[in-house]
């Protein structure tokens, strides 16, 4: 039932069902990694927009790389000036 589904998936995207596999493995790899570092920095609007845009892998990609650690050096900062104090 499930394997008919994805073969007329594949059929009706004009893409082999093994490219069609190993699109939808990178696209939900990326996209549970993002998630789970947005909820670890508590970036609720960012776990939000993840979830919900679908861009087979690149929002998610660029969170990981670029958006998460430019928190965690805005943090980092904030930390540093309440130690000064």
């Amino acid at each position: 039932m499930v394997s008919n589904y994805l073969t007329e998936l594949a059929t009706q995207l004009g893409v082999p069902l093994w490219l069609f596999a190993i699109i939808f493995v990178w696209i939900i790899t990326w996209k549970l990694i993002a998630l789970w570092k947005s909820a670890r920095n508590t970036h609720v609007v960012w776990f939000i927009v993840l979830a919900v845009v679908n861009t087979v892998g690149i929002l998610e990609i660029l969170y990981i790389y670029v958006f998460s650690k430019l928190g965690m050096k805005q943090k980092a900062k904030g930390k540093r000036k309440k130690k000064k104090n």
